[in-house]
């Protein structure tokens, strides 16, 4: 198995980052890989219409430290585990996502990569407006 980081720097600060990209009900603003409707609550998991189907998403409790670990049950039951990080930056804030290749194709990650990017270039553009 292989991982890529993905990482983009945004000119605001971490915590604004944070609090934005942890907001559930902004997902469907910048995070078009796994949010393409508006998000449901079903106690501490989100039901999250997505481009992979229907899915669970599952964030770790809210921190002082950026963390935005989540977990993502896919239709099909897998569970794929996203290490998502804030961290402070000279420039404001950089966020890094860490893809993993779990059983798809060279083709396949680069497709994740690729819409791992977009995401986060989004969230920038946003979050710089």
């Amino acid at each position: 198995m292989r991982s890529r980081h993905v990482s983009q720097v945004i000119a605001v600060t971490p915590e604004a980052v944070y609090a934005f990209a942890s907001d559930p009900g902004q997902l469907p603003r910048w995070a078009a890989g796994l949010a393409t409707a508006p998000v449901r609550r079903s106690g501490d998991e989100l039901i999250v219409d997505s481009p992979m189907g229907e899915v669970t998403v599952r964030f770790v409790p809210a921190n002082d430290l950026g963390v935005l670990d989540h977990d993502v049950t896919l239709p099909d039951g897998t569970v794929v585990t996203n290490p998502v990080r804030v961290l402070a930056h000279p420039d404001g804030a950089e966020v890094v996502f860490t893809v993993r290749q779990l059983g798809t194709t060279d083709a396949e990650l680069d497709r994740d990569v690729a819409a791992v990017q977009r995401d986060l270039a989004r969230l920038k553009e946003i979050l710089e407006a």
